[in-house]
């Protein structure tokens, strides 16, 4: 199955089935997010219209990249979220990467966001649709990074139904310029854990589907179950 693996900027048109991957860290906080008790993410392109979005809803709740900022509550780190409480709300989600890759492929039929922590099951998610080829979204560094590009590849090799070797995807996105810089302490809103964080495989048991509804983009979790084993033959 000939999969495509493309950057933000090099997506033209709609591919039909589309799975957009950040792994340091939208797409691992989201997932967290939900474990934390979300009930959806919604995705906003900008920071103004995620406070817009918060501000309009009772009860909503606003995260961003980087540093705490006014009218946030949460920064886009796994290891400040992990010990949150978010019982049934409603989070907007804002990032320089991974929402910007989501929103771009919105409109598409089929969209998931994942990353390792969710990278078993979205793989099956797309076996039991028999979803054909998928187009991977790599949002970072412009479709080159490799922590995005070996956790989308890992999935591809998943959904082949192979008996895939996860620890040297993994690797490569351990030894990625983001784990680097994450490690470094360079980028704001961080946890010393985030990188290990980042690197759990298949810490949930669901995938994340984005879909439309009304006029917002709103990811939410699908539980997918452990394939059965193996029938055994008769003879």
């Amino acid at each position: 199955m000939e999969h495509h693996f493309v950057g933000i900027p090099e997506l033209t048109g709609l591919p039909r089935v589309a799975v957009v991957i950040d792994v340091m860290r939208a797409f691992t906080v989201a997932a967290w997010a939900f474990s934390r008790g979300v009930e959806r993410i919604v995705l906003a392109s900008t920071e103004s219209e995620a406070l817009a979005l918060k501000e309009s809803r009772s009860g909503w709740l606003a995260l961003k990249d980087g540093a705490p900022a006014a009218g946030f509550d949460a920064v886009n780190s796994p290891g400040l979220l992990r010990s949150r409480d978010f019982a049934g709300r409603t989070l907007v989600q804002k990032t320089t990467a991974g929402t910007v890759g989501a929103l771009a492929v919105a409109n598409a039929p089929l969209v998931l966001c994942a990353s390792f922590v969710v990278a078993g099951p979205t793989a099956r998610f797309l076996q039991n649709e028999d979803s054909g080829p998928v187009t991977f979204v790599v949002t970072g560094e412009g479709g080159q990074a490799d922590e995005d590009l070996a956790c989308a590849e890992y999935i591809g090799q998943r959904m082949a139904g192979d008996d895939v070797e996860a620890a040297p995807y993994l690797h490569r996105a351990r030894t990625s310029r983001a784990a680097a810089d994450l490690a470094g302490g360079l980028r704001s809103g961080f946890h010393p854990d985030d990188v290990d964080l980042c690197l759990e495989i298949d810490r949930f048991p669901f995938a994340m589907v984005a879909r439309r509804e009304e006029s917002l983009t709103v990811l939410r979790p699908v539980p997918v179950p452990d394939l059965p084993p193996p029938a055994r033959g008769s003879g």
